[in-house]
């Protein structure tokens, strides 16, 4: 167990922002979540999270490589990722409502060998000039498993990993104004 426990940090803890979004934490579980704005419509942001390829961050990737990467928004849809010798399901779609919400299954990276369980929900709603995108990811298990101890790593990990997301949207949202606006 102490084992998983280093290998889940020493995984989780490469190239990640200070973030401090953690609402709930004991050894059995926690919740963690984040509010992000995107520059675009909640359409937009939607089509974007179906393409982690462009966003996810290379050093979450088993494989290595982003690209390998896809999520199907459908009801049982597969967050799944697949490279020529192999793959890994990172979840699975529960709850879809196009455009405003996605629940996934997930027991994201080295938590899936922990056996735990893990939703992953994504609501985009409008908001000023854009959206609003709440991620929120629950994790479950027993007391063994020391989840308090991993509650704010796995938090940084998935703000760095949405923050590509939100930022990715962000971009192409202003290029396409600034389409419109020449001549």
């Amino acid at each position: 167990m102490r084992r998983c426990l280093a290998i889940a940090v020493a995984l989780f803890t490469a190239a990640l922002p200070a973030a401090a979004a953690v609402k709930q934490s004991a050894p059995d579980g926690f919740i963690v979540e984040h509010r992000l704005h995107i520059a675009a419509t909640p359409a937009q942001a939607w089509a974007t999270l179906a393409q982690p390829a462009r966003w996810w961050p290379r050093e979450h990737t088993w494989s290595g490589d982003p690209a390998n990467l896809s999520l199907s928004l459908t009801l049982g849809g597969c967050f799944c990722e697949r490279w020529p010798d192999g793959g890994a399901e990172h979840g699975h779609v529960i709850l879809l409502r196009r455009n405003e919400l996605v629940r996934l299954s997930a027991a994201l990276g080295p938590l899936q060998d922990m056996a735990v369980t893990g939703v992953l929900s994504i609501a985009i709603a409008p908001k000023d000039d854009g959206s609003e995108a709440v991620v929120t990811y629950r994790v479950s298990g027993t007391p063994a498993h020391a989840l308090d101890k991993l509650a704010t790593v796995v938090d940084q990990v998935i703000g760095l990993q949405f923050g590509g997301w939100a930022a990715l949207d962000g971009s192409a949202a202003e290029k396409r104004t600034a389409a419109k606006k020449r001549p």
